[in-house]
């Protein structure tokens, strides 16, 4: 199993590359992560802990930290993990750096492209031709993942050899992989389901109670499906891992960061307050705007995402948002 992958890289050293690359040197692998910023590389070589994104998780000797995408060039599987925003940018990066040309990229980034609509695989074709593609998905917060808590995902890739190669080397005993050859359904599953957080978030900022979050959780999983499916996903893969499991565990866990922002707007504070203070990224925010703009050039009717954009821009108030939502026409389910 070993001989598959003899060098593992990880692009992006926030909690979610980092929970990642634990995982995978806990399962015997040689993994080196890459981080953008030179200092805080030195820190967590220095640390071995991750305090800004993952404090509390002891990182191992054997696991590497690095600041230069060049070490990365030999790599036979490269993680891809940072924020949807900077995905375009960090693929062009990575682009000048000479990898083998069979080397596997898998997406580890839920997001949508604001603009171009694209997902992010379609974001990795683009910018790094000719190299095997597959995608992670599913739901598994950073925190729990790197304390061993039993996780499911889902990995998807169009090449059945690949797929297989990349289930063998996450399995272990608290972490279980799924496949799936609906890598489009995965992704906007993962992507757009941050975007209902945000609204749960607001939800739970209201403290409007649980019939009430459950009405539009539920109501997100329709909403959700209707786009995904319009966008090209299938409606199987929305009942799935990737669609109602990862919708659930952002809707409700204390780790959610879209949950958190949304409750912070709930409660009154502004976007701009919110985003200057943390260095986490609430991927809901930029996702709204590009599955707006998606829903809008496919005529698909989307309700809370429209909300939800409202409550971001300014436009309405929270508490104008949800009335708005519950004074619709009524219809059947």
């Amino acid at each position: 199993m070993h001989a598959t992958f003899k060098k593992i890289g990880v692009v992006g050293a926030g909690s979610w590359g980092t929970a990642l690359a634990l995982l995978l040197e806990r399962n015997g692998y040689n993994v080196h992560v890459w981080g953008n910023d030179p200092a805080a590389v030195q820190r967590l070589r220095a640390d071995r802990e991750n305090k800004a994104y993952l404090p509390g998780v002891p990182l191992p000797e054997n696991l590497h930290f690095t600041a230069s995408l060049e070490t990365l060039a030999d790599a036979d599987l490269v993680l891809l993990v940072p924020p949807s925003s900077a995905m375009r940018e960090v693929a062009a990066r990575l682009s000048t750096v000479a990898l083998k040309p069979e080397a596997l990229l898998l997406s580890c980034t839920k997001g949508v492209e604001r603009g171009s609509g694209l997902r992010m695989s379609q974001i990795l074709e683009e910018t790094l031709p000719g190299h095997p593609l597959a995608v992670l998905s599913g739901p598994s917060h950073a925190e729990e993942v790197a304390r061993h808590a039993p996780t499911a995902v889902v990995l998807g890739c169009e090449d059945p050899h690949r797929l297989g190669q990349l289930q063998s080397i996450f399995c272990n005993a608290t972490f279980r992989a799924y496949t799936s050859s609906d890598l489009t359904g995965m992704e906007l599953g993962g992507a757009l389901k941050n975007i209902f957080a945000l609204a749960a978030g607001v939800s739970d900022g209201l403290q409007l109670g649980d019939n009430t979050k459950a009405a539009l959780v539920t109501r997100s999983l329709a909403e959700l499906v209707r786009l995904g499916v319009a966008l090209g996903g299938r409606n199987e893969t929305f009942q799935g891992l990737s669609g109602i499991g990862d919708l659930m565990v952002t809707c409700f866990s204390k780790h959610s960061r879209n949950r958190s922002v949304g409750e912070r707007l709930g409660k009154g504070e502004s976007l701009g307050h919110i985003v200057r203070s943390t260095s986490m990224v609430a991927e809901g925010v930029p996702t709204t705007y590009s599955a707006h703009e998606c829903a809008r050039k496919l005529g698909v009717e989307t309700p809370i995402i429209d909300s939800v954009r409202l409550i971001l821009d300014g436009t309405f108030s929270p508490a104008e948002a949800m009335s708005a939502l519950l004074s619709r026409d009524p219809k059947s389910e």
